[in-house]
């Protein structure tokens, strides 16, 4: 990483042809040649297999991961990183040479403008009987299946959910992403520190897009600048999915303000057009992670030069993005194009199989009962990959499990202690570019 800065909050993811693209083994046996921490460390493309659940394994004989995650819908470029970390972790899992043997089952999520997609999803997946379900990348979309997943006992442990209604919401909800109060703040910061006072914010009215705008606005405002539009209360939110913005974007540029925050999924690529059409100098926008993402084939060279935008989580090693990249290319047979979130779904899919290891079972309320306890809230011998991890549990120790995430322990909330937001800013092609990374943690 570029350079890292500290917040405190207060603030202070079976064989090889000619062109060296192989085919992951689909498969339900563990591997007897490859660990972990082998993995870990050479992680050759051959070692990768895609452990898809069959239907007779379920949460009383094997570590069944469940995936409620974006395969359609305006949060879709978030699906392949993810499904990577959960594909990646499963392989790892049983690559290691436990008892433990790990399989994986991913459904549609979809958006928030549809919501029977999670929800069919989710009673898909509870009939399957999980012993934990990844996801969902949505915010609303967790907060239209957490009650189900809970209320039949089941353990949903989300990678990229940020919106603060969801702190402590259930014994059963988790996260590997840290609430908006982190991004809010990091991202509030920035604008202040670029010199910018007088803020716009163009937001949907999404349960995301609200919190983290009032967490933006509340750091603007304590820096001593202003919202001068979209702000708090004052009901300017579009609708998830709008498509034209010529009334909100005059509105916003009305106000005159000195920068303006997009918060916003897929309707990002109707917004920018629009603000470029009207004059607005594009270096002056600021995005967060459901828009921080490459554009270069959306939008004329140049359009979003300067601009900048964050992303809850580490910038992951190179050696973590070659390993997620070759589970893709392996088992889905297309390279990874971001990796948003991959490093959060890995995590989440590893707590989950130190907790079952921990507890002694593959049941969701074992999962449940030992999560914190191996993210380090207990304390603990620190490691760094479910092989490590793993034998130190087999040898009667407590385990800190640090992964690529970079989170900290869970807390109480069932939130990460402490979590990075990487900075990014927009190059010539529209790709958004790693500038460096700043650290929250909550109070």
């Amino acid at each position: 990483m570029a350079g890292t800065a500290v917040l405190a909050l207060s603030l202070a993811a079976c064989g090889s042809d000619d062109s060296s693209t192989p085919e992951a083994t689909d498969t339900n046996t563990p591997s007897e040649s490859t660990s972990a921490s082998e993995s870990a460390s050479s992680a050759p493309a051959e070692t990768f297999t895609n452990d898809k659940c069959k239907g007779n394994q379920d949460s009383s004989n094997t570590l069944r991961v469940g995936g409620i995650l974006p395969l359609t819908g305006n949060l879709a470029f978030l699906g392949p990183p993810e499904i990577a970390g959960v594909g990646l972790a499963v392989s790892e899992i049983n690559a290691a040479g436990t008892d433990l043997t790990a399989c994986h089952d991913i459904q549609d999520s979809g958006d928030s403008t549809d919501m029977s997609i999670s929800s069919s999803s989710a009673q898909t997946l509870i009939q399957s009987k999980p012993s934990v379900v990844i996801g969902a990348a949505s915010s609303s979309v967790s907060l239209n299946v957490v009650d189900t997943f809970a209320s039949s006992k089941i353990v949903e442990i989300s990678p990229a959910n940020t919106a603060i209604d969801l702190s402590g919401y259930s014994p059963w909800y988790f996260r590997t992403a840290p609430p908006d109060t982190i991004q809010g703040s990091a991202l509030g910061q920035l604008i202040s520190s670029d010199g910018y006072q007088k803020i716009a914010f163009l937001v949907f009215n999404d349960t995301y897009g609200t919190g983290l705008r009032d967490a933006v606005q509340n750091t603007v405002e304590s820096q001593g600048g202003q919202c001068v539009y979209g702000c708090k209360g004052d009901g300017n939110e579009f609708p998830a999915g709008q498509t034209t913005f010529s009334t909100e974007v005059g509105a916003a540029l009305a106000s005159n303000p000195d920068a303006i925050v997009i918060l916003a999924f897929d309707e990002t690529k109707a917004i920018v057009p629009e603000l470029k059409g009207q004059g607005w100098d594009m270096s002056k926008t600021y995005y967060s992670d459901g828009n921080t993402a490459d554009y270069s084939k959306d939008f004329p060279k140049g359009t979003l030069e300067g601009a900048q935008g964050t992303i809850p989580g580490a910038d992951a090693s190179a050696e973590f993005k070659g390993r997620l990249d070759g589970w893709a290319q392996s088992a889905e047979g297309a390279a990874l194009d971001n990796y948003a979130y991959g490093p959060e779904s890995y995590d989440a899919t590893i707590l989950a199989a130190l907790a079952a290891l921990k507890g002694g079972d593959t049941t969701a309320p074992t999962i449940k009962a030992n999560l914190a306890a191996v993210s380090g809230s207990t304390g603990g011998t620190e490691c760094a990959s479910f092989k490590e991890c793993a034998d130190l549990i087999a040898g009667g120790d407590e385990v800190h499990y640090t992964g690529p995430s970079g989170i900290g322990p869970i807390n109480k909330q069932n939130d990460p202690s402490s979590a990075f937001v990487g900075i990014y800013k927009f190059d010539a092609n529209n790709k958004n570019i790693f500038t460096t990374t700043v650290e929250g943690s909550v109070e």
